[in-house]
């Protein structure tokens, strides 16, 4: 379910560094932008020069722990397959993945016992961000640096690196496609549905923010808005209702293509066609329905589960005390924003590579 625990207002996402070219075998993504050469560079006082360096070139042997919540829908289950894959590029790596769990005290058990182990580095995505925090900070504090994934801790003392997507920025990116669309078409008054995932969750506050955000800046208004569980089961209920509700409609985001299968059964059930839908989350199905333009799916926005590779790919240079080397600073950044890329027909080839099964 594409689903994460952000910070509810999305300020320390947006304020981090962008990267969309962080994707699957992160080996790829960061080869070329870290190093572990020797310091040099520009002489005092004259400009920051960031020495490139070579992320394949192997380090110090290191151990990774990794705990995530259980895979029970394709996009969590594609996060544990990532960061698997990843470790399998480096030599230098060995992943200590401990059982995954929905259960928050089963977690943070885990994960104390992998700080018990005195692994080099840690990478969580934790069930619930806040309930974790402590778990996070007593790593933290036994010197094991924490790369945290996606669902935010409370406090940045409980992790070195954070890096995760932006939900504010998917709802832009899905608002601005569909605002475009439409005007572009000239459709004055325009009726935009919106199915949600889970509306107590701040990321799908976060989301619909920015969809309204976008929407506005067309002058134009969210209309019929259902909340789904990120089920498929979930999404077909809710979209059976908004459909009844609305007869008539010009387009429709749903925030999550976990959910979108279910969103696609009930506009098939109902014979709706007179929308075109965008989805959300980047699902290898979702893309291969765009490719193949057989429904109303036309365009999926990105909140990819790529990011796990990143992550594994950061705590390695962390825990070797390696940075960067396309950047100036000689350290690995604190904060980590993936980008919301919008897949469509004309692009989706380029993706279809970084999708994940539903």
């Amino acid at each position: 379910m594409a689903a994460s625990h952000p910070d509810p207002t999305g300020v320390l996402r947006r304020r981090g560094f962008l990267t969309g070219a962080l994707g699957l075998g992160g080996a790829v993504a960061l080869s070329a932008c870290t190093s572990n050469a020797p310091a040099g560079g520009a002489p005092a006082g004259g400009p920051a020069v960031a020495a490139a360096g070579d992320n394949a070139e192997a380090g110090t042997p290191v151990t990774i722990g990794f705990s995530a919540p259980a895979a029970d829908h394709g996009w969590i289950a594609a996060i544990a397959n990532n960061a698997t894959a990843q470790a399998e590029q480096y030599p230098d790596v060995t992943l200590e993945a401990v059982n995954p769990t929905n259960d928050i005290t089963q977690q943070i058990a885990a994960v104390q016992t992998l700080i018990n182990r005195g692994v080099d580095a840690l990478v969580l995505l934790p069930n619930d961000g806040s309930q974790l925090t402590s778990v996070g900070r007593q790593a933290m504090d036994a010197g094991i640096p924490v790369v945290n994934l996606d669902r935010i801790f409370d406090s940045p003392l409980a992790y070195r690196t954070w890096i995760g997507g932006d939900n504010y920025g998917m709802g832009v990116s899905a608002g601005t496609y569909i605002g475009q669309r439409l005007r572009d078409a000239g459709v004055a008054n325009p009726v935009i549905g919106e199915i949600a995932g889970i509306d107590n969750l701040p990321l799908t506050q976060a989301r619909s923010q920015g969809f309204a955000d976008a929407l506005s800046a067309f002058g134009f208004a969210v209309g019929p808005r259902q909340a789904a569980d990120f089920t498929a089961q979930g999404g077909q209920r809710v979209t059976a209702n908004l459909l009844q509700a609305a007869p008539q409609l010009d387009a429709v985001w749903n925030h999550d293509d976990d959910q979108g299968i279910g969103v696609l059964a009930a506009i098939q059930q109902a014979g709706r066609n007179e929308f075109f839908m965008v989805g959300g989350a980047g699902s290898a199905n979702a893309m291969r329905s765009i490719q193949a333009g057989d429904t109303v799916l036309e365009a999926t926005v990105t909140y990819s589960p790529s990011m796990a590779s990143s992550a594994i790919s950061l705590a390695r240079l962390i825990a070797q005390s390696r940075g960067m080397g396309d950047l100036a600073e000689r350290e690995v950044p604190a904060s980590i924003t993936l980008a919301s890329a919008t897949i469509t027909a004309e692009n989706v080839a380029d993706y279809l590579p970084l999708g994940f099964e539903s």
